[in-house]
């Protein structure tokens, strides 16, 4: 589907603690964007009013038709090596997702991109080994359009969020010249994915079975709460500094991320300098703290609007200060994907 310069551009992030939306004066760059919005998750009326503050007058379908990224909780984000000579023979990418990832390919939708510029790895050409291996469940697919339908949205495109997260970052790396090795976080409810990036590329990635649930019974017992649902609450309220308690509470995700880290540097003889966690509330963004403060390493502070600027996105005094709040980085590159995406199609169809 082409669109016109002149056509509004929608974009939609569902994360664990936010739904966020915004509108740009175009959907292919250069672009401006007009209005950023933001509802808690699970608030339907919140939502409804969010999307009709963001496209005041209703699209002819009655839907908001926008690029959505979503952080699903079996997202599958892994970096791996393939074996080049095998990758036209029947059944090895299968046998990777099930001896290497543990899931059943025939189960998921799945994209496999170079691990260096996010580009489609090309199979017939196979000369990029180091790839990443991108997907969810296929019913997890169906029940997110449904939701997405169900609230109002039309999904002209549906994109992990943490791709386009990632590859807003190496592209913020490589703009700023920095050639620090970052560690970015996405800590969950259930797990954490970490990765490791260069201005080169995601150089490292894995999953972790240890989230913010995980921490609860932690709080329990050492506040003495008489139920774990009452530390849930304490845990994911303003009300608690837990900023003493952080260093006992991150204490097995730490120990996971030490092992990741120590492999990295050995393998590249690069240490990682810095930390980024993307998917945070407000009300965890401590944990950050916590967590480059016990792995000894700095908390990657980015201005993204020179880079944005460099993808001509123009972001407005009024929210520019959007953009300096993490929580916003996601969106804002799949402002810049989706551009980028967008552009590449209209230029195959001439």
């Amino acid at each position: 589907m082409l669109f016109s310069q002149k056509s509004k551009g929608f974009f939609v992030e569902l994360n664990d603690h936010a739904v966020m939306l915004a509108r740009t004066s175009g959907r292919v760059a250069p672009f401006v964007v007009e209005d950023m919005r933001e509802c808690a998750p699970n608030d339907a009326p919140a939502l409804e009013a969010a999307i009709s503050q963001i496209q005041p007058k209703k699209s002819p379908s009655g839907y908001l038709h926008a690029s959505v990224g979503v952080f699903p909780g079996k997202r599958l984000l892994r970096r791996y090596s393939l074996e080049l000579k095998r990758v036209k023979e029947p059944g090895y990418l299968a046998e990777v997702c099930t001896q290497q990832f543990r899931i059943e390919q025939d189960k998921y939708t799945i994209a496999i991109l170079n691990a260096n510029d996010g580009a489609d790895f090309d199979a017939a050409k196979a000369v990029q080994k180091d790839v990443l291996f991108c997907g969810l469940p296929s019913d997890e697919v169906l029940a997110l359009q449904t939701q997405l339908l169900e609230s109002g949205i039309y999904p002209e495109r549906l994109e992990l969020g943490s791709v386009s997260t990632l590859g807003g970052v190496v592209e913020c790396l490589a703009h700023a010249k920095a050639k620090t090795p970052t560690l970015v976080l996405e800590i969950g409810a259930e797990s954490t994915h970490s990765f490791i990036v260069t201005a080169g590329g995601v150089e490292a990635s894995r999953p972790i079975p240890q989230g913010l649930d995980a921490m609860v019974p932690i709080v329990q017992k050492e506040l003495g709460l008489k139920d774990e649902e009452s530390a849930r609450k304490l845990f994911y309220s303003n009300t608690f500094d837990f900023t003493g308690m952080g260093p006992l509470l991150i204490k097995k995700l730490l120990k996971e991320l030490q092992s990741s880290i120590g492999f990295y540097e050995v393998q590249t003889g690069q240490s990682v300098g810095q930390v980024l966690s993307t998917q945070l509330s407000p009300k965890l963004a401590w944990l950050d703290a916590a967590i480059s403060g016990s792995l000894g390493v700095s908390s990657l502070k980015f201005d993204p609007v020179p880079w944005l600027q460099s993808r001509q996105i123009t972001l407005p005094d009024a929210l520019a200060k959007n953009a300096q709040d993490i929580r916003w980085f996601g969106l804002l590159s799949l402002m810049a994907q989706s551009s980028s995406a967008h552009a590449a199609a209209a230029e195959e169809k001439k």
